[in-house]
């Protein structure tokens, strides 16, 4: 088989210990497709076929065999891929999956001229043919385009392609679709043939069952790396990260940092309203402090009431900055405001930076959270640095009494 769809399935950036899951779009060319050594091509009057039925059992033996064989989601797809190429032969094909979040269909995988057009195109559900087949959970058969309302022209003139018909089989898990196959220019003068439907239908449920197993895989390795509390990242996979970052710096020569931040007097809150509102206010206080990151930093909850941040390819000077920033936004933010609670609460903020405090990742977090402890165990609402001792007020903050006010 070619390597090159294998080169081109995107990786994640973010490393993990399991191994990322694709989730960017493959997109391939019809002459790729026909580097498939192994595919015995109807269109080839050369060949010499094999019987329908016996093909098509080999197909779901082949198919029934990489379910069971293998969690990785992109060889199933590349299985299914060549199995719709072989016996359906369509101009171009296309894998749309749904965005829950934003409820858009995205190409995951198009086959075919002009499929590198379709790398960003998002269609709405409801939107097109597609999305029309997304909304309802039907199949549709299209043989003529130009008298189908629902037809969606912006594809074809972004993509420069003539869409005479189209056949689209939604792929639904139970009664949740998870995307579209749409096959486009298949539908011929006699129509699209049942048995052809059949095979199609199957190869979407072979697809669902893939992509179901992937989404279980991510949610349990999610499991392993994230706090249950804050849906930040945990400290086990704080570690690994780490690890890499060191790595990465060493080999690039990059500086990066480490934040630690500890609430001041968290047990009032606990004490005052409850262990639920103290996961409640630990929650919402994660959630602000990785949304005031960049997206190539890391929050962590480190235990308790002790969060963690790394910013990679950052210095010592930017990170205390960084540090004073968030420690503004924790101690001036009205926390639980929508519950009716108005909590307020103070950080207590220590930072230490690769190479500069230490090269090793023990030496960080120990310099880092003996930082942090510093300004605990005297007034605590205040930023310390290692090596540095507690740092200055800045001109626009004034201090305040030292406890949360709860």
């Amino acid at each position: 088989m070619s390597t090159g769809l294998s080169t081109r399935l995107c990786q994640r950036q973010q490393p993990s210990e399991f191994g990322a899951l694709p989730e960017s779009v493959s997109l391939v060319s019809v002459e790729e497709i026909k580097q498939f050594p192994n595919v015995d091509r109807r269109r080839n009057p050369g060949g010499a076929p094999e019987p329908r039925e016996a093909g098509e059992v080999a197909v779901f033996q082949e198919l029934g065999k990489a379910l069971t064989s293998s969690l990785q989601l992109d060889q199933v797809l590349r299985t299914i891929m060549e199995k719709i190429d072989e016996f359906l032969r369509p101009d171009n094909w296309s894998l749309l999956l749904l965005d829950e979040t934003k409820q858009e269909l995205y190409f995951e995988l198009a086959i075919g001229k002009a499929s590198q057009a379709l790398k960003d195109v998002r269609i709405k559900v409801g939107q097109g043919i597609a999305g029309w087949v997304a909304q309802h959970g039907e199949i549709v058969i299209v043989p003529d385009t130009s008298k189908d309302t629902r037809f969606f022209g912006q594809v074809d003139e972004k993509t420069k392609m003539e869409t005479r018909s189209i056949v689209a089989v939604p792929v639904n898990f139970r009664d949740t679709c998870l995307g579209v196959i749409e096959l486009i220019n298949c539908v011929g003068p006699d129509g699209f043939d049942p048995r052809d439907l059949k095979l199609l239908e199957a190869l979407s449920d072979f697809a669902a069952i893939a992509l179901e197993n992937a989404r279980h895989v991510k949610r349990i390795h999610e499991l392993t790396i994230k706090d249950d509390c804050t849906s930040l990242y945990n400290a086990r996979h704080m570690g690994f990260i780490l690890d890499t970052e060191i790595y990465r710096s060493q080999r690039y020569n990059y500086e990066f940092s480490i934040v630690f931040i500890d609430l001041d007097h968290f047990k009032q809150v606990n004490d005052t309203h409850g262990h639920l509102i103290g996961s409640r206010l630990l929650a919402e206080i994660g959630d602000a402090l990785k949304t005031n990151c960049r997206l190539i930093d890391f929050a962590f909850r480190y235990g308790g009431d002790e969060f963690v941040l790394l910013l990679p390819q950052t210095s010592k000077d930017n990170a205390i900055n960084v540090a004073r920033r968030l420690h503004k936004l924790v101690r001036e933010t009205v926390w639980l405001s929508k519950e009716g609670l108005n909590i307020h609460v103070t950080p207590s903020v220590g930072v230490a930076a690769y190479p500069i405090d230490s090269r090793t990742k023990e030496g960080l977090l120990h310099l880092a959270d003996e930082a942090m402890y510093l300004v605990k165990n005297t007034n605590r609402d205040r930023v310390a640095a290692a090596n540095m001792g507690i740092l200055p007020l800045d001109p626009n903050e004034t201090l305040a009494a030292g406890e949360a006010a709860v």
